[in-house]
């Protein structure tokens, strides 16, 4: 007949117990942590990501709308000459296309990190962002960059001779091309993510807060640069006089 176990015994089993448990909670709290700052650090990048699509997206439509209407402006015009000076701020309007710039800054944290890959951790979601960039990127090349060359020196605004040499259909299929291109590809991450229209929204919106306080410091900034350099001309001036008076 076996003997009962001593007190020791007893007490060394309770540690060890005791000790077996606080390790797997322990392991097992910072598993969950983990998986939770992962998940947390993934819905981040995903937002970015989708957030940046939209505002790029927004840029592409004001660009389709101005090529629209300067293509049926330019159509007008080629019909009825003397309708030709009622479009002139159409036209000069597209000009100002070319001043149109897509911010990389989501795209480049996207493309030069490999931890930004194991953090989304979805490989088709991963494919369709590089499809977007690559988009955007022919899109620059292709619609702004030509139609920058294009116009460049033309003065489309001065006379229907110089508006005719630009080719506004042309500009205006390939740009509702990308456009939908990116629409689509926006709506299908959207949908593999599980990000629904007001999770983006408020991410948008407080996305929108942060910006307007950058552009307010950047308002500011701006601001005493031009005050400095009031300052300096003055000075330059006063100096200039004082050499004359001397």
């Amino acid at each position: 007949m076996k003997g009962k176990p001593s007190s020791d015994t007893k007490q060394f089993l309770l540690t060890l117990l005791a000790t077996t448990i606080s390790i797997i909670l322990t392991f097992g709290t910072s598993a969950v942590i983990d998986k939770r700052h992962k998940e947390a650090a993934k819905k981040e990048m995903v937002m970015m990501i989708l957030y940046d699509f939209d505002k790029t997206i927004d840029q592409v439509q004001h660009a389709d709308s101005i090529f629209w209407q300067a293509l049926k402006a330019q159509h007008d015009a080629i019909l009825h000459p003397e309708h030709f000076y009622s479009h002139i701020s159409t036209f000069k309007a597209s000009v100002q296309l070319v001043y149109t710039e897509f911010s990389e800054t989501t795209e480049k944290v996207f493309s030069s990190n490999i931890e930004t890959f194991n953090t989304l951790g979805n490989v088709n979601f991963v494919h369709e962002v590089s499809a977007f960039y690559n988009t955007r990127r022919f899109y620059q090349e292709n619609v702004m960059d030509e139609f920058e060359k294009e116009i460049f020196g033309s003065g489309i605004a001065q006379s229907i001779e110089n508006l005719v040499k630009v080719s506004f259909p042309d500009h205006f299929i390939t740009s509702r091309h990308c456009l939908n291109t990116m629409q689509k590809i926006r709506n299908r991450c959207m949908q593999m993510m599980k990000v629904s229209e007001e999770d983006l929204k408020e991410f948008s919106r407080l996305r929108s807060v942060v910006e307007v306080n950058n552009e307010e410091d950047d308002k500011e900034y701006q601001e005493l640069v031009d005050e400095y350099l009031e300052a300096v001309t003055f000075l330059n001036q006063t100096r200039e006089e004082l050499k004359q008076h001397q």
